[in-house]
C-alpha cells in the first residue's frame, strides 16, 4: 500500500510540474509590466493629459502613460463618452477584438498535445516495467 501511494505522490508531483512548466512556456506575452489603476483614476490622467495611447479590447483598457512610458490597465464600465474624452484630449486609440476568454474547447484544443506526450510516456514506461515481455525486454535470457 505504502509503495502505491509513493507512486501515486510521484506521477501527482510529475503532472503538477509538467503543467507549471507548459503554463510558463504557454503564452508569454500576457505577462505584461502594467500596473491596475482604478477607472476613476484612468479618468484623471486623461483630463491631466498623462495618457500617450491606450489599447480597448471589450471593457479592458491598457495604456502607456505620456512622460513616465509606463504601462496601466483599468476595466471600463459602459462609458459612452469615454473615446470622446480621449479624442478631446489627443490620446493615440486603438481598438481590438474583445478576448472573450478561453472557452473549454480551446482549453482542450491548446492542452490536447501535451495529454497526447504525457499518455504516450505513461504507456512506454508501464511497458518497459514488465518483465521479458515489454518493450524493452528484448535480449534477455532466461537462465
Amino acid at each position: 500500500m505504502d509503495s502505491k501511494f509513493r507512486n501515486l505522490a510521484l506521477w501527482a508531483i510529475i503532472g503538477v510540474m509538467l503543467i507549471a512548466l507548459f503554463n510558463l512556456f504557454q503564452n508569454p506575452a500576457q505577462q505584461s509590466a502594467a500596473s491596475e489603476i482604478a477607472y476613476s483614476k484612468f479618468l484623471d490622467e486623461v483630463e491631466n493629459n498623462n495618457v500617450k495611447s491606450v489599447e480597448i479590447a471589450g471593457k479592458v483598457i491598457t495604456g502607456t502613460y505620456a512622460d513616465k512610458d509606463s504601462k496601466f490597465e483599468t476595466y471600463s464600465p459602459d462609458d459612452p463618452e469615454l473615446v470622446n474624452k480621449l479624442e478631446e484630449r489627443g490620446v493615440i486609440i486603438n481598438a481590438m477584438e474583445p478576448n472573450e476568454g478561453s472557452s473549454l474547447l480551446g482549453i482542450f484544443a491548446s492542452w490536447l498535445p501535451m495529454f497526447i506526450i504525457l499518455g504516450v510516456w505513461i504507456f512506454f514506461m508501464r511497458q518497459m516495467q514488465g518483465s521479458n515481455k515489454g518493450a524493452m525486454g528484448f535480449g534477455k535470457s532466461k537462465a
